[in-house]
C-alpha cells in the first residue's frame, strides 16, 4: 500500500483513552510497528496498539500539514472526530488490506495547519 501520498492516523489503547496522532507514507508498516511496540515511544509506553482513525492524502505534504493541525486541536475535538467516524472505536487495522472500507473522511479533511474545527465544540 506504499504510494506517493500519505496518511494521518490515530492510535489508542481503548475508547476515549490516550491517543497518538501520526503521519506516514506506509500506513501498514507504521501501524504494524506500533502494534509490535516498535513504533513511537509514546505508543510503546501507553500500549497504543489500536488504529481508530485514518485519512489518506494524495500528497504527503498535505498529510503532514493535517497532522500538524490535528496535534494543535483540543483533545475533545479529536475524540469527537473519532466517535463520529468510528462510533464503536473498532480497530481499523483490517480495513487497510481492502477487506473493509474505512470510515468516511470528515468534512474538514485536508485542512491546513491553521484549521480549527470550531463546529465540534458546538455539538
Amino acid at each position: 500500500m506504499r504510494e506517493n501520498g500519505g496518511y494521518v492516523y490515530i492510535m489508542t489503547n481503548k475508547p476515549f483513552g490516550r491517543h497518538y496522532v501520526g503521519v506516514t507514507a506506509d500506513i501498514i508498516a507504521r501501524v504494524t510497528a506500533h502494534r509490535e511496540r516498535r513504533g513511537s515511544a509514546h505508543c510503546k509506553r501507553w500500549n497504543l496498539d489500536k488504529l481508530v482513525y485514518f485519512e489518506r492524502f494524495e500528497d504527503i505534504r498535505e498529510a503532514i500539514a493535517r497532522e500538524k493541525a490535528m496535534k494543535k486541536w483540543l483533545r475533545l475535538w479529536k475524540l469527537r472526530m473519532i466517535s463520529e467516524h468510528n462510533p464503536k472505536w473498532d480497530d481499523l487495522f483490517l480495513t487497510l488490506n481492502g477487506r473493509v472500507r474505512p470510515p468516511a473522511a470528515p468534512a474538514f479533511a485536508g485542512a491546513t495547519e491553521s484549521s480549527n474545527p470550531q463546529q465540534l465544540q458546538k455539538s
